[in-house]
């Protein structure tokens, strides 16, 4: 794993209405790295994915890309360095899938890069079992479909950078796999890559490090053993769970009653 930290946030802090989202959070992406953020419903980890992103500024603290601000980069070289995947994937316009996917080719247009646009949006639908989906009308897509048509424009948008909100969220058992697989492909090749992830034995299984969130403020940073203690999830939780391992991974169980 590589430890160039290429996104950082800084005591990050948001307010809205009034209401603290976010207080005091820390986090360091890496490159060739995958960071699972874990939580509860509530906890500010889509705020927090959208504050790396530069979609939305922080209150108070700050995020740094390399070493330099991000709400100091334009618009289109903010979308050269970093790609995002955010939980709303709707399209009102009947675009093909194809066309879909072109679409995170669009921050390379008038550069060389432009030249690998099929390449790379052929790539991306393979890793995303969407090739055969390539004429068929986004709109005409299950939410499942939907969902990995736009992970496969994210690919194709090639930056170094990705961050996904609850990539998995609407997939089968299988393509939920596949998306984790390609993540961790991605990181292979030294993208760093931050992942929402609800499934906890599903980050554990892929993650390098998770990065816990509730009540707004990181409670836990680490590998996915030293993270995913019982006490811990069962304390940040509400619920009783029991941790084992499997490959030297931790598989979280909650407690149910017996039938």
């Amino acid at each position: 794993m590589g430890m160039t930290v290429v996104l950082s946030a800084q005591k990050v802090g948001v307010e809205i209405d009034g209401v603290t989202i976010l207080s005091g959070v820390d986090l360091e992406l890496h490159a060739g790295e995958v960071l699972a953020l874990v939580g509860p419903n509530g906890a500010g980890k889509s705020t927090l994915l959208s504050v790396l992103s530069g979609d939305v500024s922080p209150t108070d603290g700050a995020v740094l890309l390399g070493e330099r601000e991000l709400g100091t980069f334009r618009h289109l070289e903010l979308a050269r360095e970093r790609a995002v995947l955010t939980q709303e994937n709707q399209l009102s316009f009947p675009f093909t899938v194809a066309e879909v996917v072109l679409m995170g080719r669009s921050p390379w247009a008038r550069t060389p890069a432009f030249e690998d646009d099929e390449a790379a949006a052929s790539e991306s639908m393979i890793a995303m079992d969407v090739e055969h989906l390539g004429a068929r009308r986004f709109t005409s897509l299950s939410g499942g479909e939907k969902a990995r048509v736009s992970l496969a424009r994210v690919l194709a948008q090639r930056t170094a950078i990705v961050l996904l909100d609850e990539p998995t969220a609407a997939l089968d058992l299988r393509h939920q796999e596949e998306v984790m697989r390609a993540v961790r492909v991605l990181a292979a090749n030294g993208t760093a890559v931050l992942v929402v992830v609800h499934d906890l034995s599903l980050a554990a299984a892929y993650a390098d490090r998770i990065v816990m969130v509730a009540g707004g403020t990181t409670v836990a940073a680490g590998s996915p053993i030293e993270v995913l203690t019982e006490e811990r999830v069962s304390s940040v939780y509400g619920l009783p769970v029991e941790i084992t391992t499997h490959n030297g991974k931790p598989v979280v169980l909650p407690h149910r009653p017996q039938n």
